[in-house]
């Protein structure tokens, strides 16, 4: 089983940065793809952006350009850069990871709050 603990979100006006981690624990041989997510209130859970265990990412239209994915697969975590950010950015943040080969999320983490103001 794998556990995942997103720390990093807060508060931050219109324009700043901050930077999500998401730590892996448990079996992490059991980890493929890692991703975030968020989900603003009454709205649905969207994607944001994952990256493959060999490093390939892929990122929403929306935070193409502002935000940037990574990941060391020595500390089993993965990183969300968010720049530039908007007030259409406030979501809870969710890390979620894939057993290898997989198309679905198989982990979910806690959430971390991001709150963008103007």
């Amino acid at each position: 089983q794998v556990q995942l603990v997103e720390s990093g979100g807060g508060l931050v006006q219109a324009g700043g940065s901050l930077r999500l981690s998401c730590a892996a624990s448990g079996s992490s041989f059991s980890i493929g793809t890692m991703g975030w997510y968020r989900q603003a209130p009454g709205k649905e859970r969207e994607f944001v952006a994952t990256i493959t265990s060999y490093g390939s990412a892929s990122y929403a239209d929306s935070v193409k350009g502002r935000f940037t994915i990574s990941r060391d697969n020595t500390k089993n975590t993965v990183y969300l850069q968010m720049n530039s950010l908007k007030p259409e950015d406030t979501a809870m943040y969710y890390c979620a990871a894939r057993k290898p080969l997989r198309a679905k999320n198989d982990y979910w983490g806690q959430g971390t709050q991001v709150t963008v103001s103007s």
